[in-house]
């Protein structure tokens, strides 16, 4: 439902405007050009909104996505602040460890950390080589792990960190046929962001599972799966813009997980409480619109 796409997206529809809210940063050197917020998947959609929300709170950025082309054409619009750019694939097993030697490379210090990147495989789980499902693995889960694991250390020497891992909330209802292995990725993430949240309790250091739902990116595009989509009402969508609004408070609030948007949290809660067997017969029955099973 989220994130950075793997092709070239073809023409959204036009998603609803909304203001954004900047934030108030809680980091008393916040202006410090050292201090920088690493966006992954920062080429399109989710990640290009937290870049811009970061940017107008004067952060210093490091962008990274696949799309050389795009990160420099968003460095170039985000001028006023500083913004270096990493090209790197994340299912390639060597390149956690290239974006933070590039981060150290350029002497900057990561206290806030946004694992965005993440596609969707479209269809069933034998409908792909293993191969796909491998690198699948390697940029939804392992990659945002070793980042964290990577960085964790010295926010935590600092006193000071954030940590937005960008789930969904197909993390959080029963499953579908088709995009196997998706939803499992995502409740993967948000499992790990709790326990990592209790484990960094009174440190200093904030984990936040940030789950959206139907989000205007251009993720529907890269699978294949946008004239679906544009038949779902409009009252189940959200800007990127909202979710980002929504996660950069959450994550300041200290809340390990957040839902965004009140129609997301009642479905959170209206799955929650249903038997499941009936919870599984819904799902089954609107899957249709949002994944592909052949």
């Amino acid at each position: 439902m989220v994130a950075e796409n793997r092709s070239d997206p073809q023409q959204l529809a036009a998603p609803r405007r909304y203001p954004l809210r900047v934030n108030r940063p809680s980091l008393p050197d916040v202006a410090d050009p050292s201090r920088a917020v690493l966006v992954t998947g920062a080429s399109a959609g989710i990640g290009t909104a937290f870049a811009r929300a970061y940017a107008a709170q004067g952060r210093t950025l490091v962008l990274t996505a696949r799309r050389g082309d795009r990160l420099r054409a968003l460095a170039e619009e985000l001028s006023g602040v500083r913004c270096e750019i990493v090209e790197a694939d994340l299912a390639d097993a060597a390149a956690p460890a290239a974006i933070h030697a590039a981060c150290l490379a350029h002497g900057l210090v990561i206290d806030t950390l946004v694992n965005n990147a993440g596609y969707g495989v479209t269809g069933g789980f034998l409908s792909r080589e293993w191969q796909t499902h491998d690198e699948f693995f390697r940029v939804m889960v392992t990659a945002p792990c070793e980042l964290a694991h990577r960085l964790l250390p010295a926010m935590r020497e600092r006193g000071y960190g954030r940590i937005i891992n960008v789930a969904s909330l197909a993390g959080l209802v029963p499953s579908s046929a088709g995009h196997t292995l998706y939803a499992a990725s995502k409740s993967f993430l948000i499992r790990f962001s709790e326990s990592l949240a209790l484990e960094l309790a009174g440190s200093g250091v904030h984990v936040c599972a940030l789950c959206p739902g139907f989000t205007w990116t251009e993720f529907h595009d890269a699978n294949g799966m946008r004239a679906r989509m544009g038949k779902m009402p409009a009252w189940l969508w959200q800007s990127a813009e909202e979710v980002v609004m929504e996660g950069m408070d959450a994550v300041e609030c200290g809340r390990a997980r957040h839902v965004t948007g009140r129609v997301n949290r009642v479905i959170t809660s209206l799955f929650k409480y249903l038997p499941t067997p009936m919870a599984n017969v819904l799902i089954r029955r609107q899957a249709r619109n949002f994944r592909d099973a052949d």
